[in-house]
């Protein structure tokens, strides 16, 4: 058998990279622009490389009960690992993925092909324009994943675009997104005072170091109208490789208070820059 080679192709927002793991007979990295996007297992789609794709999949374990289908909107692809994975260990649910590098789209579904049985339909748009035209109440868990190269769109980073994420979601439904970030956390902490503003229910997920300011680092923002399963996602992320912590309360409303206002889409900004080398692997 032939040895899988490296896959390069120019894609709408960059250069995408697929990487053979030379340790797993069919598994790749997804790069864009030498910054990490995706790691897919096509034979084990419950492998999850990333520590933040891990959390995002607590999420999912504890959106309701163990297998139970669940419908899931996810704005953002890269190389469709979480919609793998739910599928996996959530048989029959139904996924609905928005990416808008229709390139990226593409090169994904050539090369990493979804099973027909998988429930999985992918979109090429942007991710607001989809949400904007979705029927309210539509959704269980809404996932927010999207990075142009290694930054969050401004346009999703308004109170509006939150209230827009809430219209799409059931009123017991939880919005969890990947976010990214270093000390003095404006950026968060903006984030986090929009989704309070409109949800009565936040956390946060994150590596201690992140939340001390010692390291830029990824962390997962959670809102919804209920109780979100803090106590179930704490044992959980205590116990990966690498733990984090869930804040929520009181420490998370003392973290928030620094926040300025809610932002608006006229004063919406892309999230941070990474320093150099935060993720990119070249």
């Amino acid at each position: 058998m032939d040895e899988p080679i490296p896959v390069i192709r120019d894609v709408d927002w960059g250069t995408a990279k697929l990487m053979p793991d030379v340790d797993r007979p069919r598994a790749w990295l997804l790069t864009v622009d030498g910054a990490p996007q995706s790691y897919v297992d096509l034979d084990e789609p419950t492998y999850l490389e990333f520590e933040y794709a891990r959390r995002l999949a607590h999420v999912v374990d504890c959106a309701a009960d163990e297998g139970e289908p669940i419908d899931v909107v996810h704005l953002g692809g890269g190389g469709l690992s979480l919609p793998r994975y739910t599928a996996a260990t959530r048989p029959g649910s139904h996924q609905d993925v928005i990416e808008a590098d229709r390139g990226l789209l593409a090169l994904v579904t050539e090369h990493l092909p979804l099973a027909d049985e998988a429930g999985i339909r992918v979109h090429g748009a942007d991710a607001r324009q989809w949400l904007e035209s979705t029927p309210r109440d539509s959704a269980d868990v809404l996932i927010a994943d999207v990075f142009g190269g290694s930054r969050v769109p401004a346009h999703l980073t308004s109170v509006e675009y939150v209230r827009e994420a809430e219209r799409v979601l059931r009123p017991d439904g939880i919005y969890a997104a990947n976010l990214a970030d270093g000390a003095p956390f404006a950026f968060l902490r903006s984030q986090l005072a929009n989704f309070s503003a409109v949800f009565e229910e936040i956390a946060l997920i994150a590596e201690p170091g992140v939340l001390r300011g010692r390291r830029f680092g990824n962390t997962v923002l959670l809102a919804s109208h209920e109780p979100l399963p803090t106590a179930a996602l704490a044992r959980r992320t205590a116990a990966d490789v690498f733990p984090a912590r869930v804040e929520h309360g009181p420490s998370l409303v003392r973290f928030i208070a620094a926040a300025a206002d809610v932002v608006r889409d006229e004063d919406a900004v892309e999230s941070p820059e990474p320093p150099g080398g935060a993720f990119s692997i070249g």
